[in-house]
């Protein structure tokens, strides 16, 4: 291929480094006609949309070894084969706990006024015994001396027990613009130090919520009602409180009250009736499926071979796992279906890569990181306790998690060393706002425990996204901007196609 069909990188970083600065004399180049058919490819034959709906619409919500979760990754097998992966397998990773679902729930205020409301149980929480038509009473302190005058009056009691949500109306007002030219050069910089986070010291009686749990349940409370959300219409509900210590255990989520998670408008509605000293009764039914046995939960795989280089490895990834009250269409389907794409573009057009290319769909992410991080720790180890042979021979994991927002550049996690790579890689992008390699870094998702292993792991930055965000039930296909997804499989594909024919590895921090 002639040099005017690819990027000589060492003229572009000259362009972009400050007045002064040297360039290194490392260079790198993009593949232009490869880059053009996989934009060709991905902007007018993507199927990215189709899948999308399938996995929000069919699938729907996908809880860590739900049953809902076990169909969809046999779906993810079949998709696999039909875009041409190879070496597909579902790996487990560790006994996660038992399995829970959601079969049946029904909401309404009866008094003083009728109202239907929306709201949805806590996972690994029991259902409610059939239909109840019940008083309810607010109790939100965590005071113990506050909890101890409520003793003898709770019982057959629906107990409010969150404070009044409070809703962020400037987040619905300002949207999601785009991120500007300034912000961008912001980003490029270093970030400045951070403002550690303080929270309110508790009081020295004061309760958490599992303890808090224990006491309505000794007063006879059938079930607990609550709001945690920022913004209208959203239910946030995540897993019963001691989830994360008894790792989802059958006895203790039998053992619990139900909770139900409840919108924030039906829920201060009723709140500030209760406060007004009018009655208010409401009906709740829920019905609930846990599970006999703990079950192991798994990650999903497949690959397209190397050839020269097959021992080495570049990743791509997304969490297959969801919170359960929508299909979370954003939080991760949007990322899933993006690398499902990015794969079946490349496939499509026949590539050869040099590296194989490994696709992984992670469980478990959502409650704490567990799928990569224990394929990490399996494949690759670490410096600290000692690493595979495999850990020499991976080249760089790429990944998406916070929203469907569109793709303005990458993160290098503090990975100097990488710049000059992921410049020339990012240049045939510039014309779509793909502009920005920025040395800080993000954490809270499935890169991290790659780069925790002092391995090349990355996550891009994107636009801000619109929709309702996720981790709600409102997290669907029509909150999703379509076009920035199949802009952001193309960037994925193009960067992970050169990163499996780069003559090196993607370098790693000093």
């Amino acid at each position: 291929m002639s040099n005017l069909r690819r990027f000589p990188a060492l003229l572009l970083i000259l362009v972009l480094l400050p007045s002064g600065a040297v360039a290194t004399p490392q260079t790198y180049e993009a593949d232009l006609e490869m880059v053009s058919r996989i934009r060709d490819e991905g902007f007018e034959r993507s199927e990215l949309p189709d899948t999308l709906s399938y996995m929000t619409d069919v699938l729907g919500a996908r809880l860590t070894v739900s049953p809902g979760m076990r169909r969809a990754q046999r779906w993810a097998i079949g998709e696999m084969e039909r875009i041409g992966l190879t070496n597909i397998e579902i790996e487990p990773f560790m006994d996660y706990g038992i399995a829970w679902s959601n079969d049946y729930v029904s909401l309404h205020l009866l008094e003083p006024d009728y109202q239907p409301m929306v709201g949805y149980p806590l996972s690994h929480t029991p259902g409610t015994d059939g239909a109840l038509q019940l008083d309810a009473v607010v109790v939100d302190s965590r005071s113990l001396a506050e909890l101890e005058r409520w003793r003898g009056r709770l019982a057959g009691k629906a107990v409010l027990w969150t404070p009044p949500a409070v809703i962020d109306l400037d987040r619905i007002n300002r949207g999601s613009p785009s991120r500007t030219n300034e912000e961008l050069r912001e980003l490029a910089m270093p970030a400045p130090p951070a403002t550690p986070r303080t929270r309110p010291e508790p009081g020295p009686d004061d309760l958490d919520d599992g303890e808090r749990m224990a006491f309505f349940k000794s007063e006879g409370v059938p079930v607990l009602l609550e709001s945690r959300s920022g913004w209208p219409g959203a239910v946030r509900g995540f897993g019963r409180p001691g989830t994360k210590v008894d790792r989802w255990a059958r006895q203790e989520s039998l053992d619990s009250l139900p909770i139900v998670a409840i919108t924030p408008e039906h829920y201060n509605r009723m709140h500030r009736i209760v406060s007004r000293g009018i009655d208010v009764r409401v009906e709740v039914e829920v019905r609930n499926t846990i599970g006999n046995e703990v079950q192991q939960a798994a990650n999903v795989l497949g690959e397209i071979p190397g050839t020269d280089l097959a021992d080495e490895v570049v990743m791509l990834g997304a969490h297959f796992d969801t919170w359960h009250a929508s299909p979370n269409a954003s939080d991760n389907t949007s990322g899933v279906a993006v690398m499902l794409e990015a794969a079946r573009i490349l496939t499509a057009l026949g590539a050869q890569p040099r590296r194989t290319i490994r696709v992984a769909l992670w469980s478990g992410e959502e409650q704490g990181i567990f799928g990569s991080r224990a394929y990490v720790n399996r494949h690759f180890g670490d410096p600290a306790s000692g690493t595979t042979p495999a850990y020499e021979k991976f080249s760089a994991y790429f990944n998406q998690d916070y929203g469907p927002g569109k793709y303005r550049g990458i993160y290098l996690q503090g990975n100097e060393a990488a710049r000059p790579m992921f410049e020339a890689w990012i240049a045939p992008f510039r014309d779509l706002g793909v502009t920005t390699v920025s040395i800080r870094g993000v954490g809270s998702t499935d890169h991290v425990p790659f780069d925790g292993a002092g391995l090349p792991g990355f996550q891009f930055l994107q636009d801000r996204a619109g929709g309702t965000g996720g981790h709600t039930n409102m997290d669907f296909y029509d909150t999703l901007p379509i076009d920035d997804l199949k802009h952001n499989a193309v960037v994925m594909a193009a960067f992970v196609y050169h990163a499996a024919m780069a003559d090196q590895r993607v370098p790693r921090k000093d």
